[in-house]
C-alpha cells in the first residue's frame, strides 16, 4: 500500500473507450463522483465517469482519512451517518484493501473553554442517535496514554477512517466492475448545450451525448460552472499533510487539539497535519466572491496565511482563462493534477508538537509530506443541488475538506437527484441558490 498520494505521471489505470452516448456523464474522478458513478450504474444507467488527470489524483488521495460524524454541519449529520453504513458494506465487500477500520475521532481539549465548546456539540449527536460523548482527563489519558497538555476530549467510538490513496481507486474499479465507463486523462472542456438545456459533454476525446451531467471537479468546479453562468462562490485553500515514519502505536484511531491531528494509519505511520492552519492564494474569485466570504472572514481567520498568487494554471490563478475555446485544449488539460508543494516549516512544526506529546516516543521522523487544495464553501457546507440556469447539470462540490468520509453518501444521494427520484435526506442546507436568494450565511461548525 503506497503512502504518498496519487499524481499526474502515476500509471493510467482507466481508458475505457468513450461512447457516443450514455444517460449520464460525471466531471470529476474524486470520491464524489466515483461514489455517483457505482450507484447509478448499479441502478440501471449507463454510466461515463471523466477524469482531466487520475482517479483520486487531487484532495480524495491527499486527504486525512477520517470518516468523521463527530463535528459536523447538523444538517449533514444524516447523510453522514448513511456512508458510514455504506463504508462498513463496502469494507465487507472489498475486503481489508480499502484501510476501513473503526477506531474513533477524539478532539482533545487543553482548556476548560476548549472543552466547553466541544460540549455544545453533544446535543446535535443526541439528537441523530451518535455515540458521542465528552472524556474526563482520567478518560481521556487511559486511551491516551502518556501523553501530555490535555484535560478532557470529545470522543465517537463509531468514528472511523480508510486510506483514501488506496480506497478511492479501489471504489473506482469497483464503479469499472458496474459497468461505469472509466477514462483518465480525459478533460471535459464544456457542455455541450442546445435549447437551453444540457444534450451531451465536449471532451478532448470527442463528444459524448447525454441529457444529465454531474459536476463533481473539486476545486476546479467553480471555473467550469462559471464558463456556463452558473455562479459557484467557491475558493480554494492549500493544506499541507505529512507522514512519519513507522512508529508504535499511542492511540488507534485519529485525534485533533486544534494546533495539529494525528492517524494511526494502517501501516504503522501516522498521518500528521497542521490541524486548522492552511494558505489562501488570492487571485480573482477572492475579490469576485468576497461579499459572501465575509461572515467566514469576521468569524476567524487566525487559521489562514494569505499568499499573493496561485501557481500558474491554478483553477483561480491570475493568468487562467475565465473563457476557452471547446474545440481547443484548455485550463483542465493545461495542469492535469493539482499537486501543491507542502509548506516545509509546517511539516517541522507539526512532527515537533507531536513529539513533544508522546514524548515516550523518542525521536519523531518524517517520511514523506505532500499538500492539497481543498475547495470550500462560504458556509463549510457543500453545493448539492441541480442547477437551475442549466437544466440537465447537477453540482456535487464544495465538500469543505470532509468529502472523503461523507462521499459514500453523498454519491447515493446525487445518484437519486440526477434520476429525479427523492434523495432521502433534507437538502435546504445544501441549496446553491442560497447564495442569490439573501440568505444569511450561516457557517458550519469549526469543530
Amino acid at each position: 500500500m503506497t503512502p504518498f498520494p496519487i499524481r499526474a505521471d502515476s500509471p493510467v489505470t482507466h481508458a475505457a473507450p468513450l461512447p457516443e452516448a450514455c444517460d449520464v456523464a460525471v466531471i470529476g474522478g474524486g470520491v464524489i463522483g466515483v461514489m455517483t458513478a457505482l450507484f447509478l450504474a448499479r441502478q440501471g444507467q449507463k454510466v461515463v465517469l471523466l477524469d482531466k488527470g487520475r482517479i483520486a489524483g487531487e484532495q480524495s488521495s491527499r486527504n486525512w482519512g477520517w470518516i468523521r460524524q463527530q463535528g459536523r454541519d447538523p444538517a449533514e449529520l444524516p447523510m453522514m451517518i448513511e456512508a458510514r453504513r455504506i463504508w462498513m458494506d463496502l469494507a465487507a465487500e472489498l475486503g481489508p484493501g480499502l484501510g476501513y477500520r473503526q477506531a474513533g475521532v477524539m478532539y482533545l481539549a487543553g482548556s476548560e473553554a476548549q472543552a466547553a465548546t466541544y460540549e455544545g456539540w453533544l446535543p446535535h449527536a443526541a439528537a441523530h442517535g451518535i455515540d458521542t460523548r465528552m472524556l474526563s482527563r482520567a478518560e481521556m489519558q487511559a486511551m491516551v496514554p502518556n501523553s501530555a497538555g490535555w484535560t478532557a476530549a470529545l470522543w465517537t467510538a463509531s468514528d472511523a477512517q480508510a486510506e483514501p490513496w488506496a480506497a478511492v481507486p479501489l471504489l473506482a474499479k469497483l464503479a469499472a466492475e458496474a459497468g461505469v465507463a472509466l477514462r483518465e486523462a480525459c478533460a471535459v472542456r464544456a457542455l455541450d448545450m442546445a435549447a437551453g438545456r444540457v444534450v451531451g459533454v465536449v471532451t478532448e476525446a470527442g463528444r459524448i451525448a447525454c441529457d444529465r451531467v454531474v459536476l463533481a471537479g473539486g476545486a476546479w468546479s467553480g471555473l467550469f460552472a462559471r464558463a456556463h453562468g452558473v455562479h459557484l462562490p467557491q475558493l480554494s485553500v492549500r493544506s499541507t499533510v505529512a507522514a512519519t515514519q513507522v512508529l508504535p502505536e499511542v492511540f488507534a484511531g485519529a485525534a485533533s487539539d486544534k494546533s495539529f491531528a494525528f492517524r494511526r494509519r494502517a501501516d504503522g505511520r501516522y498521518t500528521l497535519a497542521p490541524g486548522s492552519f492552511h494558505e489562501f492564494f488570492i487571485g480573482p474569485d477572492a475579490f469576485r466572491h468576497l461579499r459572501p466570504f465575509i461572515p467566514q472572514i469576521r468569524a476567524d481567520i487566525s487559521g489562514t496565511r494569505f499568499l499573493p498568487m496561485a501557481p500558474r494554471g491554478y483553477p483561480d490563478a491570475w493568468t487562467t482563462p475565465r473563457r476557452w475555446d471547446a474545440g481547443r485544449p484548455g485550463p483542465f488539460e493545461a495542469l492535469r493534477v493539482l499537486d501543491p508543494a507542502p509548506n516545509a516549516r509546517r511539516v517541522e512544526e507539526i512532527r515537533a508538537r507531536f513529539a513533544a506529546a508522546f514524548p515516550g516516543l523518542g525521536e519523531v521522523k518524517i517520511d514523506c509530506a505532500w499538500a492539497g487544495m481543498i475547495d470550500t464553501m462560504p458556509d463549510v457546507v457543500p453545493v448539492i443541488d441541480h442547477a437551475a440556469a442549466v437544466p440537465g447539470l447537477t453540482i456535487a462540490t464544495g465538500m469543505s475538506g470532509h468529502g472523503f468520509g461523507i462521499g459514500p453518501g453523498v454519491g447515493r444521494v446525487v445518484a437519486d437527484l440526477v434520476q429525479g427520484r427523492a434523495p432521502g435526506h433534507d437538502l435546504t442546507r445544501f441549496r446553491l441558490s442560497r447564495f442569490a436568494d439573501g440568505s444569511p450565511i450561516t457557517i458550519g461548525p469549526s469543530l
